[in-house]
């Protein structure tokens, strides 16, 4: 620990980042610097990059899981929950207030117009997602021919069988520790392992707490590289399986993941608004989340240890491009499940914004959302 703050202190700026962190992890870890590093300099820089790489070792929710690892090196595990808590809790209002308008059954037309002008970028929005974690991962690996082979394993499995995903993730980063000769391959993943094949074959089947549940716990616990990876995590679950939203509903969810401040992993709490109403949003919510502050709460004096540790470290070479490919293949079925012709042109449009004039996601979505409201004005059809 580097310092020691009080809880009130704690509660302010955790609470100030979840209200204004709009735009996902990067400007998450932005904010956290400036506050923890730069302006109160409570936590040493060297310590904050500790802990970036740290959190990315780490299944679930990265950004949350810094700010938990942030708030518990000033604050102890008070903090830690604290500050958790404070950093989740506004996003965690706005995209309820959000579903209730948006997946209404009876929504307004400009607000079903809205989500899918919005939902239109949402393919270019996870192309650049996962296009940004691809230096950095292509520098790190051992070996490129086999990287390049668990790239295009993500893919495949978020474009032909996205319920697959955490699996393949598992087992790509397996093969590169045994690929490696490291023996005792990490006990603790076998588990892990025999859980994400469980939620393939159906044993959770008994209404919908339980099966909103399941789904949430492979959000917050099983799946790594974050963002859009949970995509096709929660797609089959919320559509096809359980059939608590439409095809439509579900990219409006994805969206106000995006556009409300704090984790993205919000998108999970709007599905379970759409699956059980505001009691179901807050039970995904805990779900998704509460694996955040078991892992930081239990593990943070030990991190040192597990970003040394070979076995895990080989894990990640291999699960961690097998994720980037899953945030790239999204891209694919996100486009597919588009109707309009018009909204195909806002992909082509929301390319130019996000790669040529380089302008942020999250200014993108909101652009395509006012457009989606225009053009239906002038007569342009919705969605069916």
């Amino acid at each position: 620990m580097q310092a020691s703050i009080p809880l009130r202190e704690v509660l302010w700026h955790w609470g100030r980042i979840g209200v204004i962190g709009f735009g996902g992890p990067p400007a998450h870890i932005s904010l956290l610097r400036r506050l923890c590093v730069v302006n109160k300099k409570w936590l040493s820089d060297d310590y904050f990059e500790d802990a970036i790489a740290t959190c990315n070792l780490l299944p679930g929710p990265a950004s949350t899981q810094l700010s938990i690892l942030c708030a518990w090196s000033v604050a102890g595990l008070p903090g830690a929950l604290v500050g958790g808590i404070a950093f989740i809790t506004p996003g965690l209002i706005a995209i309820i207030a959000l579903s209730s308008v948006f997946l209404a059954s009876s929504a307004p037309q400009w607000v079903l117009a809205a989500g899918a002008g919005a939902s239109s970028s949402l393919a270019i929005v996870a192309l650049h997602s996962g296009f940004t974690l691809i230096p950095a991962s292509w520098r790190r690996t051992p070996s490129r021919p086999r990287w390049s082979v668990y790239v295009v394993a993500g893919i495949c499995t978020a474009v032909l069988a996205g319920s697959w995903v955490v699996v393949v993730l598992i087992a790509c980063g397996v093969t590169e520790v045994l690929v490696r000769r490291v023996r005792n391959v990490s006990m603790s993943m076998a588990p892990v392992f025999a859980l994400a094949t469980a939620m393939n074959m159906d044993t959770v089947r008994d209404g919908i707490t339980g099966s909103l549940v399941w789904t949430a716990f492979k959000v917050g616990a099983l799946s790594y590289g974050g963002g859009f990876v949970i995509i096709p995590l929660i797609f089959n679950d919320a559509v096809e399986r359980f059939a608590w939203m439409t095809e439509s509903q579900f990219l409006d969810a994805v969206v106000l993941g995006q556009i409300t401040p704090g984790p993205v992993v919000h998108t999970m709490s709007a599905v379970g608004f759409a699956a059980g109403g505001i009691s179901g949003a807050l039970v995904a919510a805990l779900v998704a989340f509460g694996p955040s502050f078991v892992f930081v709460g239990f593990g943070a004096r030990h991190f040192d240890k597990i970003r040394l540790n070979v076995s895990i470290r080989s894990f990640l070479d291999g699960a961690g491009p097998a994720a980037i490919g899953a945030i790239i293949g999204v891209a694919i079925p996100l486009a597919v499940n588009l109707s309009e012709q018009w909204q195909f042109v806002f992909v082509a449009l929301s390319a130019l914004v996000v790669f040529v004039v380089k302008r942020s996601t999250f200014f993108t979505l909101v652009l395509m959302a006012a457009l989606g409201v225009v053009v239906v004005q002038a007569g342009m059809s919705l969605p069916s």
